[in-house]
């Protein structure tokens, strides 16, 4: 019986722990606030759960990173559990480095970008400064 239980948990666990997101990550990841952070493990897909926002920039320039407005040691961070809002720049506007969460947000203010939020594409990835 107690080879059991721990048995029939993993069987259970396995498959949600297999799946993964449609993009991955490189060794260096994102930016937050002008710097650039790392993942700690690869990322696993959590559809509809994120709380920590995370823009992924959909037709930027090259070398542009996703964007997270929060990381270790910031208040309101939750280890990763990213909510995944997709970025495209607007027709007609020429793409430039987004590297913090208040420049998507800027960008979005003067009309150059559209954000969208896609919960299908939340994930679990904690990063580390």
């Amino acid at each position: 019986m107690a080879v059991a239980v721990p048995a029939i948990m993993l069987a259970t666990l396995a498959p949600a722990q297999a799946e993964r997101p449609g993009f991955v990550f490189p060794g260096i990841c994102c930016y937050y606030n002008g710097q650039v952070v790392r993942t700690v493990v690869p990322p696993a897909a959590f559809p509809n759960t994120g709380i920590d926002p995370f823009y992924g920039i959909t037709n930027g320039v090259t070398g542009q990173k996703g964007v997270v407005a929060v990381a270790p040691g910031a208040v309101g961070y939750h280890g990763g559990h990213w909510a995944f809002n997709a970025v495209s720049f607007d027709p007609g506007v020429t793409p430039y480095l987004l590297t913090s969460a208040a420049a998507v947000l800027a960008a979005a203010a003067a009309g150059d970008v559209s954000v969208t939020r896609v919960p299908a594409m939340d994930f679990l990835c904690p990063i580390q400064l």
